[in-house]
């Protein structure tokens, strides 16, 4: 790459070796409609799998591919690699997408909206009107149980803030940095601190389907959602 990227692309990956090679291949396929530069970061997160070696491989054969790690093995990192991802990132937009997503149409749709100047922030929302959910049941209401959470303990407005994001760098820097908590919570906290600092944002509906069962199950990461939501809560209600 010889020029700086228009756009960056964060994907934050823990054990992926099934479908990892696979998803990016495509992504790059797809990626050659949009004509401009671009980069794809693979932040890895505590993967005991194949994940890093296939992260180098992919990395050797696309230029524009790079990737990082962060943790420890086996103990997956979801915020803590977005985050870094987010800080590290070359481009003037950042996706912030998901490996069992790879959603070029929501990048296009997101793409018009932040270069018309609607909105610094975009948010694709699983949850809001015209969204396609097509998850298992029980993550579905898991989601609906998170947002419910949110909006009580932390007033928060929108429909969504985990998953599909794009924004201008420059104007989300600052909230990326002000962040305090990881894991599954740092993307939660990173939508509401930009709703609260007065960041323009729009949602916009998506679809989202599973392509392989979730590398961290639900229950297990209840205990950790519930400690981060609680620090949280002190850190921006009490705080300010």
């Amino acid at each position: 790459m010889t020029t700086a990227p228009k756009v960056t692309i964060v994907i934050p990956i823990y054990n992926e070796e099934g479908i990892l090679r696979s998803s990016v291949l495509d992504l790059v396929d797809r990626m050659k409609r949009f004509g401009f530069e671009y980069e794809l970061v693979l932040a890895e997160n505590g993967s005991r799998d194949g994940t890093v070696a296939i992260c180098e491989e992919l990395s050797v054969r696309f230029p524009q591919v790079k990737h990082f790690s962060v943790g420890m093995p086996g103990h997956g990192n979801y915020g803590q690699a977005l985050r870094k991802g987010i800080l590290d990132a070359a481009g003037e937009y950042v996706f912030c997408d998901e490996i069992d997503l790879c959603d070029t149409d929501f990048y296009e749709r997101a793409l018009k909206v932040l270069e018309a100047h609607e909105a610094d922030l975009v948010i694709g929302s699983k949850l809001a009107a015209g969204a396609e959910d097509e998850r298992p049941l029980l993550r579905h209401a898991g989601s609906l149980v998170i947002n419910g959470m949110l909006r009580v303990a932390l007033g928060f407005k929108g429909t969504d803030t985990h998953g599909l994001k794009a924004f201008r760098r420059d104007a989300l820097l600052p909230v990326a940095r002000s962040c305090i908590v990881d894991k599954d919570l740092f993307a939660s906290e990173f939508v509401i601190r930009a709703e609260r600092a007065g960041v323009s944002s729009k949602e916009i509906p998506v679809r989202v389907m599973e392509k392989r069962a979730p590398s961290i199950g639900l229950m297990r990461r209840v205990p950790n959602v519930l400690k981060n939501l609680a620090k949280l809560v002190i850190a921006i209600r009490v705080k300010g």
